[in-house]
């Protein structure tokens, strides 16, 4: 008799101060069930309203074994498809069933998806400052760590947001915001890594982040005056509205570019694969609808030469994390892991996290994704309501900019 879905729900939690979004899928098998993560932080809410109104009535009662068929069915099922708040709704769902798949076969998920091609995955932390000098502070300190890649910034995306342009630089009634300026940010750029290379020398490997505060042609500029300093990867230098630039940008430099943290469906990720534009694909795999897509994807870019590297940030959470090492350690082609880390509140309502060892990070050897939520305890943290205010970018003369 075949195991279905008995239920399905969000848990909405934030036990470091970040909204997460949690799907839990019950089984008609006693004891059954599984996790996954469906966090979009930014809009949390419509996410857990997405999964209790249409993801539970479509798919309670069907087989937990068919997740390409529930996959699929849920993509359709709205008509309109491919944006970020049904892909994470779907991804929390379909997280969750290679979870109960890997139980229901006392395995973990990576020997589902063809076993490990190796034991853990290298991580890149990242190191921000005020200063050039506490910059350099946070890299010295994740080395000694055993950390072999660093995404170094200085003040923030964009450099300083909320004080490098300067009040006298902004029209009379200039809207409030986030403000910056893209031309004192890209000579911040250059002189953080000069800083970096003169104190520590090419015995580590940097990486940097644009985050799309820039026009194209400046994007371009600046990946041409840092190669000198042999980035491990130039990211998110454009906006995804800005693709055909990135033939531009390959004929003009040789620095490795990562690129997907906002792409929504692979088929906007798949032209730049296969052109070979780009050397890491940085999807954030509950944006793209979970572990189902995430593999294929991997796999595609694999006939490429293209990495992974898929995005880890705080407002990852760790069931996503979980999900995460365990595609790094199947997939062949992985490059480098994206890696927050995670407080004391995060390892108490979420027991299994991955563990981080000397720049690795390595996943558990129980079955599923061998993470688990205390549900009791993420209740003492309730997300919060505020909207967030960094995504209201601009530059000097008060023009809304990416973020």
């Amino acid at each position: 008799m075949a195991v279905t879905i008995k239920d399905i729900y969000p848990i909405c939690t934030a036990p470091e101060g970040i909204p997460l979004v949690i799907v839990k899928v019950v089984t008609s098998e006693p004891g059954l069930y599984g996790i996954g993560c469906a966090t979009y932080t930014q809009r949390w809410m419509t996410v857990a309203h997405a999964v209790t109104n249409y993801m539970k009535p479509l798919l309670v009662g069907k087989d937990v074994t068919r997740i390409e068929d529930i996959w699929q069915m849920s993509m359709v099922s709205a008509y309109w498809r491919n944006g970020p708040v049904l892909n994470n709704a779907i991804s929390g769902v379909d997280e969750a069933l290679w979870d109960i798949k890997g139980k229901m076969a006392n395995m973990p998920v990576y020997d589902l998806l063809g076993g490990k091609v190796r034991e853990a995955a290298r991580v890149y932390r990242h190191a921000d400052g005020r200063t050039l000098e506490e910059v350099g502070d946070k890299v010295q300190a994740f080395m000694e760590d055993g950390v072999q890649v660093i995404r170094i910034q200085h003040g923030g995306y964009g450099g300083n947001a909320y004080e490098q342009a300067l009040e006298s630089m902004r029209p009379d009634g200039a809207c409030t915001g986030a403000y910056y300026d893209p031309l004192g940010y890209q000579l911040s750029v250059t002189k953080l890594f000069d800083y970096m290379r003169n104190r520590f020398g090419f015995n580590v490997e940097f990486c940097h982040d644009v985050h799309e505060h820039l026009d194209p042609i400046e994007s371009v500029r600046l990946a041409k005056e840092l190669e000198p300093y042999r980035l491990f990867f130039y990211e998110d230098s454009l906006a995804p509205e800005q693709n055909e630039w990135f033939e531009i940008m390959r004929r003009q430099t040789h620095t490795p570019i990562a690129m997907g943290e906002l792409f929504n469906n692979p088929r906007e990720i798949t032209p730049l694969i296969a052109n070979k534009l780009i050397d890491y694909i940085r999807c954030h795999v509950s944006q793209i609808g979970g572990i189902t897509p995430a593999k294929k994807l991997a796999n595609m870019a694999e006939a490429f030469s293209v990495r992974t590297a898929w995005h880890g940030p705080g407002d990852t959470s760790p069931v996503g994390h979980a999900a995460d090492i365990h595609l790094d350690v199947s997939s062949w082609n992985f490059g480098i892991q994206e890696w927050a880390g995670f407080k004391q509140a995060s390892l108490d309502v979420f027991p299994g996290c991955p563990e981080l060892r000397k720049g690795y990070v390595y996943p558990n050897s129980n079955p599923g994704l061998g993470i688990d939520i205390d549900e009791e305890l993420a209740k003492k943290f309730p997300c919060s309501e505020k909207l967030p205010q960094w995504t209201n970018c601009r530059r000097p003369d008060g023009t809304l900019n990416r973020p």
